[in-house]
């Protein structure tokens, strides 16, 4: 099969995290996402166990109190994350990045629809490769999902800082135990055309070949 390259490359070098672009007014097409996660579930799994699974918040009530504990989250995360630097001001790209993030803690219970990508099972504390494998299982069909959504016009962003909550937003949205959420993909249409390419140190420079350092 001939793939379209220059497409396939423009959905995976403009899939941002969008938090500013969110359109909190348009409501998420329920058929569009449920598409999206079929797509997503193709995703490779560990073992092939298939232990995904997919909680979907529309509700104003329960969103807006994820949103106060992921704002809470947000803001303290944000003072510490400041206090290494004191007197160095934050470069500018940086700069953008802090606001972006502010103004998504600041509306996050308001966005039209949250996706919890979780998988079965817990992390353990001793065990690196059972770990891998648990997020490894999880976090491949999340990343498709976003794509699939980038692609219909429908943004998101990669966020865990509800999980300083964890346990009291298991308790809101019903999550077991034995489940594992792994993120809090706000969703919504986002505004404007589309996105360009960030500014990233190219991959030859973070690359080795053979053994580390090389």
């Amino acid at each position: 099969m001939n793939f379209d390259l220059a497409s396939v490359d423009y959905i995976l070098e403009t899939t941002r995290s969008v938090r500013k672009r969110l359109d909190l007014t348009r409501p998420v097409d329920r058929e569009t996402v449920e598409r999206c996660l079929e797509i997503a579930i193709q995703a490779p799994t560990g073992s092939n166990q298939q232990g995904w699974k997919w909680l979907i918040v529309t509700d104003a009530a329960l969103k807006a109190k994820i949103g106060d504990y992921y704002k809470q989250s947000w803001y303290a995360y944000a003072g510490l994350a400041t206090r290494g630097a004191p007197g160095e001001a934050p470069s500018p790209q940086m700069q953008r990045v802090i606001s972006s993030a502010r103004y998504l803690a600041d509306h996050m219970g308001e966005v039209p629809m949250m996706i919890f990508p979780c998988v079965q099972g817990r992390a353990r504390d001793a065990s690196p490769a059972a770990n891998a494998g648990l997020y490894g299982s999880i976090i491949p069909a999340a990343w498709s999902l976003m794509l699939a959504l980038r692609a219909r016009g429908i943004g998101s962003a990669w966020t865990t800082l509800h999980l300083s909550y964890e346990k009291e937003c298991n308790e809101i949205l019903g999550i077991p135990d034995n489940v594992t959420t792994a993120a809090l993909l706000p969703a919504a249409y986002f505004t404007g055309e589309t996105f360009k390419k960030a500014d990233r140190v190219p991959a030859k420079a973070l690359t080795f070949w053979e053994t580390w350092g090389a």
